[in-house]
Formats: structure tokens, sequence, C-alpha cells
């Protein structure tokens, strides 16, 4: 039932294309808890005998083709194929089933080509289903047995579709950190401590490799900091610690300081949980910073439109120092500082 032929492919791509123009339709998700994914499949995995559902944001979709002539490259990561030119940019091809340790051999005839966090790289799998719209509510925090299996870490939600079908969301922000060459040591050269170790920053963010670079930012500031895994989490937390605070006479913003929270998360997405925060006199004076892959212009007007204060792209440590800096002190870092 997964296998695309080129009538299906087609029909999709046109659906994927009407998809990504309508600004207005995008819009409309924001603040909702809703979320659209292209779902897909990379082949049987040998481990479990079948095929597999996988699930990406249509936001960080740009395209669907039939997989372009790749031309190899030396001194890749295994997963990166190589690349290919679309439109005179070159485009590395990252092979999803490899790099998650799926062994088979069914073709990878579709390559999804994604956007986000300022880079364009292709993603083959074996087909492209359909593009569904969820709930984010709807999607799950992976059971501990799957973070415990050779694709924990990878999965950063999973729901059941009324069919009975399983659909993991992989971490693509930890497949393009892992198999892009930076020199992450750089990144964090000029963050130097703030000198307020009486700050606390609440963080929520799904993607285990983007937790570590905020706790490292944080760190490398001198800020104290809650960590949380979904705007779920972090709600609840942030209720915690307001009635924390009221019965010590308090005002929450004397125990958190800040709240820097992703975009797409299982359970509550990051507009929500903003609109929570900012709809609730409580939290008066916290300022909601948006961190996220989703970094284009038209998704920063979607979170300004829930109120946060400052829109910062992910895995760009500089940036997101300076902007806590300006939080935080009232002034912006100095170059080179």
């Amino acid at each position: 039932p997964f296998r695309l032929v080129a009538s299906r492919l087609r029909r999709d791509s046109r659906h994927m294309s009407e998809l990504l123009k309508n600004i207005d339709e995008r819009t409309r998700l924001a603040g909702t808890n809703k979320l659209e994914i292209l779902l897909f499949t990379l082949g049987i995995d040998a481990r479990t005998g079948r095929h597999e559902t996988y699930g990406i944001n249509v936001f960080k979709v740009r395209e669907v083709m039939r997989t372009p002539a790749i031309t190899a490259a030396p001194d890749m990561p295994p997963a990166v194929k190589g690349m290919v030119s679309l439109r005179g940019i070159l485009v590395p091809v990252v092979d999803l089933a490899e790099y998650a340790g799926i062994h088979q051999d069914s073709p990878r005839e579709i390559m999804i080509v994604t956007e986000y966090n300022g880079h364009t790289q292709g993603f083959l799998v074996e087909a492209v289903d359909t593009i569904l719209r969820l709930d984010w509510a709807q999607m799950r925090v992976p059971p501990s047995m799957l973070a415990s299996s050779s694709l924990g870490g990878l999965v950063t939600a999973i729901t059941e579709l009324p069919d009975g079908r399983l659909v993991m969301m992989l971490d693509v922000e930890r497949v393009l950190a892992e198999t892009n060459k930076a020199d992450d040591d750089f990144l964090f050269t000029n963050i130097h401590s703030l000198g307020r170790e009486d700050v606390t920053v609440l963080f929520a963010d799904d993607s285990s490799i983007a937790r570590k670079q905020i706790e490292r930012t944080l760190a490398a500031l001198g800020l104290r900091y809650v960590a949380t895994v979904n705007g779920r989490m972090a709600w609840e937390e942030l209720q915690r610690l307001a009635n924390y605070a009221e019965s010590n006479g308090h005002m929450a913003k004397d125990v958190v300081q800040l709240v820097l929270t992703d975009v797409e998360m299982p359970e509550m997405d990051g507009y929500i949980l903003t609109k929570n925060i900012k709809s609730d006199p409580r939290f008066a004076g916290i300022p909601v910073v948006m961190h996220s892959s989703l970094s284009s212009l038209s998704n920063q007007q979607l979170g300004k439109s829930v109120g946060i204060d400052e829109y910062v792209p992910k895995f760009e440590p500089q940036r997101l120092a300076e902007s806590l800096n300006r939080l935080v002190l009232g002034k912006t870092a100095p170059a080179g500082a």
C-alpha cells in the first residue's frame, strides 16, 4: 500500500506546493495546537519485518521529488550519499534509513527536500504516503522502551492513526546536526558569563540535541535553568513555580526570569505554551523567547501573533546568547565580547 506510482507523486507534489504557498492557512494553525505532517516510509525494517511509518512537519518540507542523480562527495559521514544540484544550489543528501540503522534493500526512489535551521537538505525515503492534519495533543512523548531501542533519541513524538498504524516523528534537527560537519566548540567561543547567577531560565524542547546545545549556552552564560521536553511539561512546571512563589509571598518572575520554547513539541506546542503564559497575569513581566528551526519570516510572524518577545533560530548559540543578554541585562553584547 505504500508503493508510490508517478501519478501519486505528482498529486502529492501539487498538494505539497499548495500547502507550502498558503501562508494564511499556515497562520491559522498558530495557536491552535495543530500541525500537518507528511507521512513516509523507509522500507521494510529487518528488526520488525514491516513498513514503519514516519512523519515530518510540513513546515519543514520544501518539495517532494523523484530522487535525482547524486554526485558522491569525499569525506562525508556514511549516511550522506553525496550532493545534488537544485536550481543551482548544492544540497547534501542523507539516506534516512541508513542513518536510522534500518538495514534493508528497498530502493530510495523519493527525495524529500527539507529546509530548516537555515539549511536545505534532501532526505532519501522509500515512499511518501499522505499529508495529515493532527492535534499536537495526539502526539505523545516516546515511551521509555522506544528511547532505549536502536531508534532511541531519534524519535521525538509518536501517535497512532485510526487504521492502527503508529507514526514516529523523527528528530530531523539531530540528523542535520550530526551529518553537518560543524565545529561545535567554535560556536561557543565568544559566549561568556553575564554575572547573573540569580537568573533562572525555563526552557522546553523535544530534541535531545537541541536541549544539549541550549544547556551548554546557558551554562556558558552562567544562568541557572530548568529543562523540560515539551510545552505541557513546561506549563505544568511554570504553574508549580507560580504556586511556590505565591505561597512564599513572591511573584512568579521572582523564581523564573525567562522562558525559552521550541515550536514543534508533542502534547503542547510552543504557540499554545506562549499563549498560556501571556494570558496568565501571574507570569506578567516574564519574557518568552521562541527558539526554533522554523526560522523563516512567516514563522517569526506566527510567533509574534501569540505574543513572543523575541524569535531566535536554533543551533546559533551566539545569537541565542545575544538575545538572552539583551533580555536579562537590557543591552546587546558587544561584538567579540
